[in-house]
Parts: structure tokens; sequence; C-alpha cells
């Protein structure tokens, strides 16, 4: 039995029971042929020349990213991601290390999300002196010392930079990062001697042009590896043609890890483990959601992830009124496990910013595992602006959570009529049928 209530926290012997549907879908059903020649390796002439295709149960209109106001209703909500993407990639060759024995050829380090210590990533950040953080080691082999040191001037001042490997983790390294200046941060450090991480299948080197064009105009919260891609065709003109239909702009935060890149390597999805990511969501966004009825449409699947996210804390919330904030995150399977659960956006949301508030909470800082495959109902998003993704990844899946076997029929099209896929490529406006 399902009870459904208008103030669920503070309903006494409540009782949810929900079904449990962990979904056994073959991987391989989610497979394509997706040819070099498809893949954009650099980005369009201009921000908004990208293609858009738009889907309303079919595929309605072919137009281009500066011309998405004409495709989404006046009155709407976007809601961006503005994560910015940091340099992440931090080379070291034997002419900048201090002691002998390292090779003539680069290791590079790869910094992926930062220790628990360190956590959330904001803290990371504005480390000075010493941070830790999980990374993977290109040429790890190739590492003989205790440390691998960079030699730098900042403002005339010299700063010594080590790295050190402290431990090796389910294939991972924890890397502890030290320097011998405190007014100088993380953040400024790698802004200095760090690269831009391009996606593994565009195999070149960073560019100049590529520090702004992998990066979106509204780029704030550090904390990226990997850009949220679906808000790199929005120009200044795009942004002041929405404000015309007084489309509005939100914004929320998930800091976008490396295992956005990962295939699914299991047979069933039911076997796969979803990388989790840090959100980060204003107590006034949520009371923005709780109070208007406006279409919200999600751009880019971090967007919609940390959206839908919300509803499902404050479920988690629903089952444990005295859950403390060092224990609300929500894990991989939670939404599947509560398939069934008839509570409203509304009466979640009120929920959260309930809890939010008794803990004198301005801003909810969190980790989400939140895995959305077909069958997924869902609860705060009515649309979704996306790029076309890889085969077989777990963003494929939120397009076929959308759209159905339609999701075949879009790519095919986009495929024979020269559309680019992934980061810089082009993509879709797709409206969720609820």
């Amino acid at each position: 039995m399902l009870i459904a209530v208008d103030n669920p926290i503070f309903t006494v012997n409540m009782y949810l029971c929900a079904m449990s549907v962990r979904p056994n879908i073959p991987i391989q059903d989610f497979d394509y042929q997706l040819p070099d020649d498809r893949i954009a390796f650099t980005p369009a002439p201009n921000r908004d020349d990208s293609k858009l295709i738009v889907w309303d149960y079919t595929i309605i209109a072919e137009d281009q990213y500066k011309n998405i106001a004409i495709h989404i209703p006046k009155d709407s909500v976007l809601v961006f991601n503005n994560s910015k993407v940091i340099a992440a990639r931090i080379l070291f060759n034997k002419q900048e290390s201090i002691q002998e024995g390292n090779s003539n050829s680069n290791i590079e380090i790869f910094c992926l999300e930062p220790t628990i210590e360190y956590a959330p990533v904001q803290i990371a950040m504005q480390s000075n002196t010493k941070v830790q953080w999980a990374c993977l080691v290109g040429g790890a082999k190739k590492w003989k010392t205790k440390f691998l040191t960079k030699i730098l001037l900042h403002q005339g001042q010299e700063i010594i930079f080590n790295a050190e490997k402290i431990d090796q983790v389910e294939g991972k390294f924890i890397i502890e990062f030290t320097w011998n200046n405190p007014e100088i941060i993380f953040s400024e450090l790698l802004s200095l001697i760090g690269l831009i991480p391009l996606p593994p299948y565009i195999q070149r080197n960073a560019t100049e042009q590529d520090k702004d064009r992998y990066q979106t105009t509204y780029a704030l919260a550090e904390g990226s590896v990997a850009a949220p891609t679906a808000g790199l065709h929005f120009s200044k003109n795009v942004f002041e043609s929405l404000a015309i239909k007084n489309i509005a702009a939100q914004f929320v935060t998930l800091h976008v890890g490396a295992g956005t890149f990962m295939p699914v390597k299991t047979d069933t999805i039911d076997q796969h483990i979803m990388h989790a990511e840090f959100i980060d969501v204003q107590k006034s966004m949520i009371e923005f959601l709780l109070n208007t009825n406006r279409k919200i449409v999600a751009v880019g699947t971090t967007s919609l992830r940390t959206l839908e996210s919300l509803y499902w804390l404050g479920i988690k919330i629903i089952h444990n009124e005295k859950i403390k904030p060092s224990e609300l995150i929500l894990t991989q399977w939670e939404a599947s496990d509560n398939i069934n659960i008839d509570i409203s956006k509304k009466e979640a949301l009120n929920v959260l910013l309930n809890w939010m508030q008794l803990h004198e909470l301005e801003q909810l800082i969190t980790s989400t595992q939140l895995i959305i495959t077909p069958g997924y109902q869902f609860r705060i998003c009515n649309g979704l602006v996306t790029n076309f993704h890889q085969p077989k990844s777990t963003l494929l899946l939120i397009i076929a959570a959308i759209v159905g076997a339609e999701w075949r029929n879009i790519y095919k099209h986009a495929l024979e009529n020269e559309y680019r896929f992934l980061s810089y490529g082009d993509g879709c406006l797709l409206w969720i049928n609820q």
C-alpha cells in the first residue's frame, strides 16, 4: 500500500512500501556504430552554429542552437550546470624534477576527485600548502622517486610543487600535492601548471582555443574534469533570445567526473556501478522549483540528474526525518528501489526544504550516484537539451528513458545527415512526455 500525504515528514507512523525494480537491461541493446568522421574533434566556428534536432514523440524540427528559443515555450525555465572545468592534467618531466631517476618521458597525473578529507571539491580547490586527490597516472612505472617536482615562478616568487604517491586504491593513485607558498591556493596552481583535460576520444593536445571553448560561458564553480557539454552551445546571443521570450535561466552545480566517459562494461545495466558526483544546489533554487509551475528544461544530463536527485533526496528524508547532513547522499538504486512511491514533486521538495531549514543550510552540498534508465519516471524535468552520446553509455540510457526505442531513429537520422557527435558536437532538444 502507498500513502500520499500533504506533509509527509510530519506524519506519525507513516508507512511507505516500494517495489524494487532494478533494470535488467542488456547494454548491447544500446550499441551503435559511430564512425570517426562523425566525432567532433574541434568545436564549431561559433558556439551557437551547432545543429539541433527537436523531438516531441517524433522529430518535429531541425535547426541551430542560435534559434533554440523558437522551440521552447515562453515563460519556461532552462536549468544550467555552472560547474567549471579545472586544468586537471599535470605533466612532469626529468628536467623539472629536483631528484634523479625520472625517465626522459613525461609522467602525467590526472586529478579525478579529492580524497574524503578534502571533500567537497570546493575545499580541495581552496587548500594551501597541501591537498590529496585520487588520480590516474600515465607512465606510473616510470615514477621511481619519492617526489615528482615542478618549479615555477609566481609574482616573482619561486614555488616548489611536489607530488607524492600515498596509496593505490581500485586502480587509482592517492596523490598528495604539497607546495611551499601558503599564499597560493590549489586552484591557482592548477591554472598555472595544469592542462585542460579533453575527452579521451579527442586524441590531440589541448590548445589555447580549448581553454575557452571547452568551458561554458557561465562556468563559475571550479571542480569538473569534463565539461557539461550541452551548455557549450549557449552564447550571449542565445541567452538574449531566451530572455525576449521570458525564458528564465537558473543554475545548479554538478562537478562532472571522469566516470562520465566510462562505457558500461557489464552485460546488463543492473551490474554496472555508477560513478558518484558532487552536487551543490542553493536553497533559493529549491524554493524556486517548489513554487513554479513553469516548464523545466535541463541543459545537459548533469543538470537533469541534479534536479531529479533533489526529488529523491526529499524521499530519503521522508524515510528518515532524522537523517544528518553528512548522511544525506543519493546512491545508485534509490530511485529504482522506490519506483512506486506516490509522492508529488511539491511534497518531496517541501520536505527537503524544511530539512535544510532545520539544519540551517543555505546550500545543499552532497553527492549523487543516481542512474536513470528506461522506465524511469521523471519527477521534476519536462525537457532536456543534450549532445549525442557514446554507444553503450549511461548517458545514452538517459536518452532512451525519455524517448524510448526512438533513440535509434534519432541517432540514425543524425548520422545520415552529418550531425557531429560527442562533446564538441551537435545536439537535441527532447521533450519528456509525462
